[in-house]
């Protein structure tokens, strides 16, 4: 009963492993450029499956003194219009998620000695996450919105540090977390969208493709 959204018919197609639904014949289809378990499980909460998963394969380093706002704007638009070039009257869904400690931008750890440093520079203190989305519609129209949340760590003992090491959550995770994991119990304060530090903010998501005319109730 999901093709894209509620009420609809339950075709099941098999793309890239993933189980998705077939749009009915009158919808363009949704698609989502994201290999993001969390993202998609996102999607589904918001009530929304997308018909097909095709990552974006971009360049996501930061330009020379890009601030971490601009970043996760652009990043997310570039991934959105690299997808939307392979598939030509579909909506595409795209995200990027950027932790940020000032202007510094902590992106995903690619060795656990990243990951500790960069727990390091989260233990009781205060970061921003900015998440950015942007929708393209068929006709090529572009809709984008950032979602801002600031969330503080209590002081992470040693023993923490080792065990969110342990649980392999900072494996491809901005910051080297997971908030929906185990970092989530050294939380102490988050001000902001839960759904955009895990990812894709919903609010706002949704939001974005009702406004380029994609129908999400």
């Amino acid at each position: 009963m999901r093709p894209g959204c509620r009420g609809t018919d339950s075709r099941r197609i098999p793309v890239y492993g993933k189980a998705v639904t077939a749009s009915p014949p009158d919808r363009p289809p949704l698609i989502l450029a994201s290999a993001s378990p969390r993202r998609l499980e996102l999607l589904a909460q918001g009530g929304l499956t997308p018909n097909h998963v095709d990552p974006a394969s971009i360049d996501e380093a930061p330009l020379s003194d890009e601030t971490p706002r601009l970043a996760a704007q652009r990043l997310a638009r570039a991934k959105a219009e690299a997808v939307a070039a392979r598939h030509p009257g579909a909506f595409v869904l795209a995200a990027d998620t950027i932790v940020a400690v000032g202007r510094r931008m902590l992106g995903k750890p690619a060795t656990e000695a990243q990951a500790v440093a960069m727990l390091a520079l989260l233990s009781g203190r205060g970061h921003r996450v900015l998440t950015g989305v942007a929708v393209v519609a068929p006709g090529g129209k572009v809709a984008a919105r950032l979602s801002e949340s600031r969330v503080k760590f209590k002081r992470l003992t040693s023993r923490e540090v080792a065990a969110l090491l342990a649980s392999g959550e900072w494996r491809g995770a901005a910051g080297g977390y997971r908030i929906q994991g185990l970092a989530g119990a050294y939380v102490t304060s988050l001000i902001g969208s839960y759904s955009g530090v895990v990812g894709l903010p919903l609010y706002e998501t949704l939001s974005l493709l009702a406004g380029v005319g994609y129908v999400v109730a």
